[in-house]
């Protein structure tokens, strides 16, 4: 997959599927880490050759801050796994779920600089909509831009690109109300060159076929006191934003998985995305106004200084800060 030392980082409650057997079996004929990370209800006994599994006891041994504080039954413990990859030496971390089954580009080698077409200025501007002719949009998209028009790709440019969401088939990651009155199954077109986020434009992000090269690592922290279904979207914020400030784009690229979704309760899903379709706007308008300084340095305050306003908009809890602060503290530790 890459040059540099690369690990694979899920976090999974299910007993060894199909899709973890893929991935273990991938990252063994790869020379990748992988990385599972257990919560309450994971089998006691878990086992799976090729896959280094954390249940909560083991994780208690952790040797980080954050491993004492972080809440249990909650996704934001991926989090431990992102920091075990980086205590073990990945250069390269990649993240998915338990429900994404890996296409053979999925383990193709990675480069953090591509020649992108990258969208600048634009403000909103619904990725989704460069790799399908239905009207689709990522998780997390303000419903009030959805009718805006498609900006024109733009002439592509090699950028830095330490954040790199690739798409998933089948059943991308939607909202709910997509769920309920979209297209589905739906795989998306396979483009020449990949779209991107560069400083001024917004789209959200998932953690289910995401990359992340080293300078970027801090940046995958997954707060915990807030919807479920709005961690890992909230932090994409956080994310955009702050590359702006070190001069990264923030890459889309063609499908390298298909997903076979887990069940859920979609209205359940709805109702837990509530609070993103009312303030995902308001959100972004707040991080945009912030003062953040350039260079990787200043990650953590940054990072710091994003999460103070989503607390302070009610968003996420004040519980939060404690968790950050950790960290922080153990990705100073660990660079």
């Amino acid at each position: 997959m890459s040059t540099l030392r690369t690990s694979l980082v899920i976090t999974s409650i299910a007993a060894p599927n199909a899709v973890l057997r893929s991935f273990a079996e991938g990252c063994k004929a790869h020379g990748i880490g992988f990385i599972l990370i257990g919560d309450k209800p994971s089998p006691a006994d878990f086992a799976l050759d090729g896959c280094d599994f954390w249940g909560l006891e083991r994780q208690r041994t952790m040797p980080f801050q954050l491993a004492a504080l972080l809440p249990e039954r909650h996704y934001g413990r991926k989090n431990l796994g992102y920091l075990q990859a980086i205590h073990n030496g990945a250069q390269v971390i990649v993240e998915s779920d338990d429900d994404n089954f890996p296409r053979p580009a999925f383990w193709e080698e990675r480069s953090r600089k591509h020649a992108t077409a990258s969208f600048q200025g634009t403000g909103w501007v619904n990725l989704y909509r460069y790799f399908s002719s239905e009207a689709i949009w990522p998780r997390g998209f303000p419903l009030e831009h959805l009718q805006d028009a498609l900006p024109a790709v733009p002439t592509s440019a090699t950028k830095d690109c330490p954040i790199q969401q690739g798409l998933a088939d089948e059943n991308p990651d939607v909202d709910a109300i997509y769920r309920l009155a979209g297209k589905l199954p739906l795989d998306f077109e396979q483009r020449e060159h990949p779209v991107s986020l560069g400083k001024g434009a917004w789209c959200p992000f998932n953690s289910q076929n995401t990359t992340w090269f080293k300078e970027a690592f801090p940046l995958m922290y997954l707060p915990s006191h807030c919807s479920f279904r709005m961690t890992d979207i909230w932090r994409s914020y956080v994310a955009v934003r702050i590359c702006w400030e070190n001069g990264w784009d923030v890459l889309f690229h063609n499908a390298t998985v298909w997903q076979e979704r887990n069940a859920h309760d979609l209205m359940k899903d709805f109702a837990d995305e509530l609070i993103g379709y009312q303030h995902n706007k308001a959100i972004t308008q707040r991080l945009q106004a912030l003062p953040l300084k350039p260079g990787t340095q200043h990650i953590a305050a940054n990072m710091l200084a994003c999460y103070k306003e989503f607390i302070a908009m009610g968003l996420v809890g004040e519980q939060e800060l404690p968790l950050i602060e950790a960290w922080n503290a153990d990705m100073a530790k660990l660079a």
